[in-house]
């Protein structure tokens, strides 16, 4: 197969939700369906996980919940698919974060009966600032939820996005009959009292014909056509063009635990999803089919194999073909690396593998030498835009519990920090180290891993901040600026980058700062220039 047919037939993306809205269900049935596990319950009790992520702390398995994204790969119709299954759960929303910088296109699930919630919000919005290509999935329509235009309403108004149903359910929870699949102009009916099993698939070119009410019954027939003229005359046809923009959603609804529109789902998504895309470094546009390797480090696993005290560095083929033990430049560092055993994650098993193309994810052992964001390439100088940093939620300081230990914390706190584990930033008036986490369970991570694995203690001390703001300024010199400086250089700290941060202590204060002090911007992200 040629190199440019290796790129066509690769979709990469992320499957992204609230906790327990179904992604992990829906991962395992598109595992299913591409035939790469055989039965039902491998992700959730973690056969599939357990190479490519690993329970290295007591607090992952007493929670029973992942911290760490998955990387799964399978064929499906001489498709080569990977999927990035990110946690869903808020306190570990940075690695998800990351995550959507290696992904062409992203799935959205959402619950029926509880709608758009906080967490998805959030990651929509990530999307959005990338122009991610989205599809919607509406998932547990065997539950009582909310109408389904009442849903579609809710997901254009609270997430931002423009939709388009690509399929639409007839009847819900105890009156689910199916659903009508619009993009294939099918009927996909459900049979049997318990409702688990699809007893046909139908096609329906016109759904005004007589045998549309003997296959669902009169009432549901005619609500169906109304609903279906509804959304011709409401919502734009279907544009892959748009779609590959991220200007429009198509929206599926189904039942990923029946397993009710998850092939539907896929069928449409490996025909209108896009292959690997081309990528802006700071320097210029990488196409996907350029012949030369690059590539980006997004995310970093540590002790993967506890034995061995291993890091894996999770690499995102952008362009070329990465093979193995070939030379490639570190360029943050200037130096060439060899990889003799890269890693490639195909389901229940990782392995060796000899080559890569644009789209794979490879994981490659790392002896310390990667930090989130690194670029390989075969010589060229490049840095990959796009791995920011967002506002942590909770702020303490930490401090030193062993003076002797001194030197592994500070080089603990670093490494860890270069993981993405958490944000730390440095107080400009008395230098004491403060760590910012999305989510409190983090604290526990940092304090477990600085004592396993570096041998160091640290305890924390509550700090009583609302945001990290990044400050923003075109005139350094302006008495305006001096005078912020001078007012707030209580609360000003340099992240790790050493960029300027304002902690501020409430959403009042940053009101009265923005008000007092025009011409200084503040961020809620890293990424701004």
């Amino acid at each position: 197969m040629s190199f440019l047919e290796e790129i066509q037939r690769r979709r990469t993306f992320g499957i992204i939700s609230h906790p327990d809205a179904g992604k992990t269900t829906l991962t395992e049935k598109l595992l299913l369906f591409g035939g790469a596990i055989q039965e039902a319950g491998a992700v959730k009790n973690n056969k599939i996980k357990k190479t490519a992520t690993s329970d290295f702390m007591e607090i992952e398995r007493q929670r029973g919940i992942s911290v760490a994204t998955s990387v799964l790969a399978f064929n499906y119709k001489d498709k080569k698919i990977n999927i990035l299954d990110t946690p869903g759960h808020k306190d570990f929303a940075e690695d998800t974060f990351r995550t959507l910088t290696a992904v062409d296109s992203v799935i959205v699930v959402i619950d029926v009966a509880k709608g758009v919630e906080p967490q998805t919000e959030k990651l929509v919005e990530v999307c959005r600032m990338r122009n991610i290509p989205m599809i919607v999935f509406i998932n547990k329509l065997d539950r009582e939820g909310k109408d389904a235009f009442d849903l579609l309403d809710e997901v254009e108004q609270k997430l931002g996005l423009h939709v388009t149903p690509m399929s639409f359910p007839i009847g819900m929870g105890y009156d689910f009959k199916g659903i009508y699949n619009i993009w294939e102009q099918k009927l996909n009916l459900f049979s049997g009292d318990k409702k688990t099993s699809i007893s046909e698939s139908i096609e329906f070119k016109d759904v005004s014909s007589p045998e549309l009410d003997k296959a669902v019954g009169e009432k549901a027939a005619n609500t169906l056509r109304e609903e279906l003229e509804l959304i011709d005359e409401v919502y734009p046809a279907f544009s892959r063009e748009d779609y590959l923009k991220g200007q429009l959603q198509p929206v599926f609804f189904g039942s990923a635990l029946n397993n009710f529109g998850v092939k539907e789902l896929l069928e449409a998504f490996i025909e209108i999803a896009p292959s690997p895309q081309p990528k802006n470094s700071q320097e210029r546009l990488v196409d996907s089919k350029e012949e030369n390797m690059t590539g980006f480090v997004f995310k970093i696993h540590a002790n993967m194999d506890p034995k061995h005290r291993d890091r894996i560095a999770f690499v995102k083929i952008v362009s070329g073909v990465f093979k193995r033990n070939s030379p490639y430049l570190h360029v943050r560092q200037g130096k060439n690396l060899k990889f003799s055993s890269p890693n490639a994650f195909f389901a229940e098993k990782k392995e060796i593998v000899e080559e890569s193309f644009p789209g794979d994810i490879v994981g490659l052992h790392d002896t310390g030498n990667f930090k989130i964001g690194d670029t390989l390439t075969e010589g060229e100088i490049l840095n990959f835009k796009g791995i920011p940093n967002f506002s942590p939620e909770h702020f303490r300081y930490v401090n030193n519990a062993d003076p002797m230990k001194s030197k592994q914390l500070f080089k603990g706190l670093d490494q860890l920090m270069d993981e993405g584990v958490a944000q730390l930033f440095t107080l400009d008036f008395n230098g004491r180290k403060v760590i910012g986490t999305v989510g409190a369970l983090q604290y526990e991570v940092i304090q477990y891993r600085l004592e396993h694995e570096y041998g160091a203690k640290c305890t924390y001390e509550n700090l009583q901040v609302h945001k990290a703001c990044w400050v923003e300024i075109e005139n350094t010199k302006s008495d305006e600026f001096k005078d912020f400086l001078r007012v707030k250089q209580r609360y000003l700290a340099k992240d790790k980058q050493g960029q300027l941060v304002f902690l501020a202590d409430s959403e009042f204060t940053i009101q009265m700062t923005q008000s007092k002090y025009p011409s200084v911007k503040l961020h809620f992200t890293s990424e701004f220039k």
